[in-house]
């Protein structure tokens, strides 16, 4: 019965494709995916809700959470490592580094398995209490379903790309019922050199993820929302632009500390090893600070409402917490071991992302902050404000997007009475840590692997042209003991002018041009008494395999051929063509349009 709704359903989509034209087709596909995703991050918040009523409120183990909460994360993320090898089979790639990586260098194409696997295993390791956030699980789900939508319906890279990036703008809009967050996340973080009319797809894409989220949720269920409860001051203004300065100097701190924290769990070559160390660590930091488990957005809400009780609640150190300069340390502590939690959570395998740490992150700073202020006597600080606003802080100094983290906080406090503390602590806090690291997280990954991303049209499609494949191997060898004769003879038998000179191991030595040997090539007296040695030219200039494409192309400037050796540690792997270079790339420029 399901079979033949979902072939019903597939034969109505085909029928509406056939008798739309592309736009048409491509706003319908928005609704959709936007759908598809708002239900995907409904269907992920509901998991962890179950498993945290029935395996924690309920005590299923009929353990006290005093004792339960410490054993969970090894629970949680070794569920996940278990079920990614034995049932999933598929190597996890987390966070949004592989879509860039897939709208780069694999046309938009995400794997279907990304549809589900995300879901399953950031629940399990979020809902088990592991510290990360399920805001890039989503965000990976949506942008897999709306690129195998594409790929469903052969729709172009251009349409398979917003269609991408329209799944994340509706799993984000859904998680946190903010359209025009999940719109600008798209635009932010996702897509380059966008044009206005992908504006239309995203949004209604944005708005039915969120829509879809708001009639099967209530407001209460929401990841994040918050009353506001005081307005704007621009007394304070001094104020914020302070608390701009520490968010770009915390989230400078979270991005440098995170990467080497995952990195260095990663490296332990046993996975039950790297399990077992990582789950002690864990539970270790969740007995002293029991608000880094899991998401933390219960903690955020508590220090929104300066609820700082429930805070120490359940730490081995609540006995020692007696006044208020104790709790304003503990608070310090907890927001500066959120980034150690989370990459061990990652770096030992579970799955999740950095959203919700760094609003966590965020909050905790903006609440340190104002009750410092406090404490030294300072009146009439308003310290929800504060809290709300260092999370747009935060946010837009890990992910490079001042715009997401200003409408998300914006939509979250139900209003914009704050928006220009928002954009203030955002813009401050971007310009600082665009400073120190000009690309994001994310961007700096890929780049370290040779992947180039940028804002500007033309450099992303040369990024996307894949160099390996293009390699041209039709080029005759000729060893550097052949003698004049044999040369000739291999230049009979070949259709290029051009010919690499070879040791015997292959390395490659020099290049022999056949413009200029005509004079020896019809001197028979030079056929016996020249070698190929004599009749070579150095290389002037050498590609190695894993060279960018830029530094390609200024070879091809600066050396005047149209073709160049290609090598890997000096073995002769073949030539490479600027002309074909150029050729990929009118045809990738032409596929964008």
């Amino acid at each position: 019965m399901e079979i033949k709704k979902l072939n019903a359903a597939e034969k109505l989509i085909n029928w509406f494709h056939q008798k739309t034209n592309e736009k048409q087709f491509l706003i319908f596909a928005s609704i959709l995916v936007g759908i598809s995703s708002g239900l995907a991050a409904v269907v992920l918040k509901l998991f962890v809700h179950f498993i945290r009523k029935y395996f924690i409120e309920e005590n299923i183990f009929k353990f006290s959470f005093n004792y339960l909460h410490l054993i969970l994360p090894f629970v949680g993320i070794g569920l996940t490592l278990l079920i990614l090898k034995y049932l999933f089979k598929w190597p996890l790639q987390r966070g949004n580094t592989p879509i860039v990586y897939a709208i780069a260098k694999k046309s938009s194409f995400l794997p279907f398995h990304q549809m589900y696997t995300h879901i399953v295993t950031s629940g399990l390791t979020v809902g088990f209490g592991g510290s990360a956030g399920l805001e890039s699980p989503i965000v990976s789900t949506g942008s897999a379903i709306g690129s195998n939508f594409a790929r469903t319906y052969k729709l172009t890279y251009k349409e398979r790309t917003l269609l991408l990036a329209a799944g994340a703008a509706g799993g984000i809009a859904g998680a946190f019922n903010a359209p025009i967050a999940g719109l600008l996340f798209a635009l932010e973080v996702l897509l380059v050199d966008v044009s206005i009319s992908a504006f239309i797809p995203l949004l209604i894409a944005s708005a039915s993820g969120a829509l879809i989220s708001k009639i099967i949720l209530n407001e209460s269920s929401n990841l994040l929302f918050f009353k506001l409860q005081q307005p704007f001051d621009y007394h304070n203004l001094h104020l914020y632009i302070v608390l701009g300065l520490l968010a770009g100097v915390v989230s400078l701190y979270y991005v440098n500390v995170f990467d080497k924290v995952e990195t260095q769990f990663a490296k332990i070559k046993s996975g039950v090893a790297r399990w077992f160390i990582g789950g002690c660590c864990l539970a270790l930091l969740y007995a002293l600070f029991p608000t880094l488990f899991g998401e933390g957005y219960e903690s955020i809400k508590s220090l929104a409402e300066l609820n700082t009780a429930e805070l120490i609640k359940n730490s081995l150190l609540q006995n020692y917490v007696s006044n208020n300069w104790q709790v304003l340390l503990f608070i310090t502590l907890t927001l500066l071991l959120k980034v150690f939690a989370t990459g061990i959570t990652l770096g030992i395998g579970g799955n999740g992302g950095n959203f919700a740490p760094s609003l966590f992150l965020g909050a905790y700073l903006g609440f340190i902050f104002s009750f410092f202020l406090k404490l030294i006597g300072i009146e009439n600080i308003p310290v929800s404000n504060f809290t709300i606003v260092a999370m747009a802080g935060i946010l837009t100094g890990i992910f490079h997007a001042p715009l997401t983290g200003i409408f998300l906080i914006a939509e979250i406090a139900g209003g914009y009475e704050l928006i220009i503390p928002l954009m203030i602590v955002s813009a401050i806090s971007y310009a600082i840590v665009k400073y120190f690291h000009p690309e994001s997280l994310d961007i700096r990954r890929l780049k370290a692997k040779g992947t180039v991303v940028s804002e500007n049209k033309d450099t992303s499609i040369l990024g996307k042209i894949e160099i390996n494949s293009m390699i041209e191997k039709d080029f005759s060898p000729v060893h550097f003991k052949s003698n004049l004769r044999d040369v000739v003879e291999i230049i009979k038998h070949s259709k290029r002018n051009t010919f690499p000179v070879v040791k015997k191991n292959n390395k490659l030595l020099g290049i022999i041009y056949l413009d200029h040997i005509r004079e020896e090539m019809f001197n028979a007296e030079l056929y016996d008494k020249l070698s190929a040695r004599e009749l070579m030219r150095k290389p002037g200039e050498v590609i190695e395999v894993n060279e960018d494409i830029f530094s390609i192309m200024k070879k091809f400037e600066e050396s005047g051929h149209w073709n160049l050796p290609v090598v890997k540690d000096g073995i002769y792997l073949g030539f490479l063509s600027k002309s074909s270079i150029l050729n990929k790339y009118r045809h990738e420029l032409l596929e964008s349009v």
